[in-house]
């Protein structure tokens, strides 16, 4: 047992605990919880403000859990879970829904979010498989990353030509598309909970690959692991996470890239430990940047996505300073 990883996980669990109850006290008005004899505070604060704390902290989840596999997948510290062109793709399919069936990403109904979690993983799928066609296969780790640029890029101007043409849904979609917690809902906690369950069962029965992969993808293959299943697998993983978080909260960024970086600056541990550990990490990262967003300019609130953009490129500024300066002193 790493207790060492055991401790930071308690600790991680705890921060998110306390993070829940912060983000239940913020609402418009600054930080206030509601009298114990007002009806409708209470209903606020039930039905608006805990659904909402508690899918942040699930959406961070699945990105955080989702840029573990990808950095581990790819032996590349920089990969995150849009990295194969899987968040254009969500994005897209979320578009094309919305401006076919005249949706809305704040409709709270069971329907709408069940619908649009499979149109953001239809899309995500969409996009990478065209990215595992242009890079033909799995094999090549380059190809396949510059082929999901090339994608991303791409089904992102289709995204946004296609909301160009619809002015009812295009102003709902800039609101998804810089990332925003507003449209979660005890519904999209209900489809992310499960969704967080599978996928990290699935990264922790394959946490043993990737540890190999770590070695080198020919050391791996020597120790037994079968490559090309294991990528698809993880892969599929990737793009369920992806595609579930970019369908309720639309697209922030850094979450998933940072995650893992903070987790490996505090410990060395296996895959079994960094999955879990990226996933509270990355949940604690984003249910904080909500409850800033929320409380800085209230009674408005800034997208969440424009928050961890600029918490995350500070802090990876900083890492890049910090181990330029190391070089220098090398």
């Amino acid at each position: 047992m790493n207790r060492k990883a055991l401790l930071l996980l308690t600790t991680l669990l705890l921060l998110g605990a306390a993070l829940l109850v912060l983000g239940m006290a913020v609402g418009s008005q600054g930080l206030a919880l509601p009298a114990a004899d007002d009806a409708v505070g209470r209903q606020i604060l039930w039905e608006i403000r805990l659904p909402r704390s508690v899918g942040a902290w699930l959406t961070g989840a699945l990105l955080g859990l989702a840029g573990a596999v990808a950095q581990g997948l790819f032996r590349n510290p920089l990969a995150d879970p849009y990295l194969l062109g899987a968040s254009s793709g969500a994005s897209l399919g979320v578009a094309l829904l919305l401006v076919a069936l005249g949706w809305s990403p704040t409709a709270a109904a069971w329907g709408h979010k069940i619908g649009m979690t499979s149109a953001a993983f239809g899309g995500a799928v969409l996009a990478v498989s065209l990215t595992m066609v242009l890079a033909k296969g799995l094999e090549q780790t380059m190809r396949l990353l510059l082929a999901g640029v090339i994608v991303g890029v791409v089904l992102g101007a289709i995204t946004s030509m296609l909301t160009l043409t619809a002015a009812d849904v295009l102003r709902s979609m800039q609101a998804f598309m810089l990332g925003s917690t507003g449209f979660l809902s005890w519904q999209s906690v209900g489809v992310m909970a499960p969704v967080l369950l599978v996928a990290l069962l699935v990264g922790l029965g394959a946490a043993r690959a990737l540890d190999a992969l770590t070695l080198g993808a020919d050391t791996a293959q020597s120790l037994g692991v079968r490559l090309s299943l294991i990528r698809l697998i993880l892969i599929a993983t990737l793009t369920l996470c992806t595609g579930a978080a970019v369908a309720q909260a639309g697209l922030i960024a850094f979450v998933g890239l940072v995650a893992p970086h903070l987790v490996r600056s505090r410990l060395h541990c296996s895959h079994g430990w960094l999955l879990g550990l990226s996933a509270c990490t990355a949940g604690a990262l984003l249910l904080s940047a909500d409850i800033i967003a929320r409380w800085l300019v209230a009674p408005q609130e800034l997208p969440v996505g424009i928050v961890t953009s600029l918490l995350g490129g500070a802090y990876l500024l900083r890492l890049m300073r910090r181990k330029n300066f190391a070089g220098a002193r090398a």
